[in-house]
């Protein structure tokens, strides 16, 4: 697994880019060696949040975690990424490398969920900037609004952060 580590507002010690190299080895299972790891570290007051992103062919897995201790972040955000597979297991078992899933946990594999749709909603896209869509959403009292970004003509989708901050989805049309 090829392993990107990106530091915000703090310096990455050697000692944390060797552990995070290790215990990333537990993903080899699933992924292999051709999966990319991006791992984002920032500062915030007291703790420091780990931000997990794990790309295997066209499958995203992303975890995120605050903790005093950057160690028992990653491990936390490893053990969520984990738990997501097992949780999709029967769904993402076809994307994923032949017999990923063979090996036998002691842990109980949940079972397959399956999705109700309870609304179904459309609604005109206008074009608007970023921060009227943001402006929109919070009016609106939602966590996400998508619109017709005035700028490109594309259909993006802003959204809250846990973290209070806003994020932005955009197509790759690449």
């Amino acid at each position: 697994m090829k392993l990107q580590i990106t530091a915000k507002k703090m310096q990455v010690p050697q000692s944390f880019t060797e552990y995070a190299e290790k215990k990333l080895t537990k993903l080899d299972r699933f992924f292999g060696d051709e999966a990319d790891a991006k791992l984002i570290m920032s500062a915030f007051k007291d703790d420091i949040t780990i931000e997990l992103t794990v790309k295997y062919s066209n499958m995203f897995f992303r975890a995120e975690q605050r903790a005093a201790d950057k160690e028992d972040a990653l491990d936390a955000c490893i053990d969520k990424i984990i738990r997501q597979i097992r949780k999709n297991k029967t769904k993402v078992e076809k994307s994923l490398r032949e017999n990923a899933f063979t090996e036998q946990y002691d842990e109980t594999v949940e079972e397959q969920q399956h999705y109700e749709i309870i609304k179904h909603k459309k609604f005109t896209l206008r074009p608007m900037s970023v921060e009227e869509a943001i402006l929109q959403m919070n009016m609106l009292g939602h966590s996400f609004f998508m619109f017709k970004n005035a700028e490109n003509g594309e259909v993006n989708v802003v959204y809250r952060r846990d973290d209070g901050n806003y994020a932005i989805l955009e197509p790759d049309r690449g």
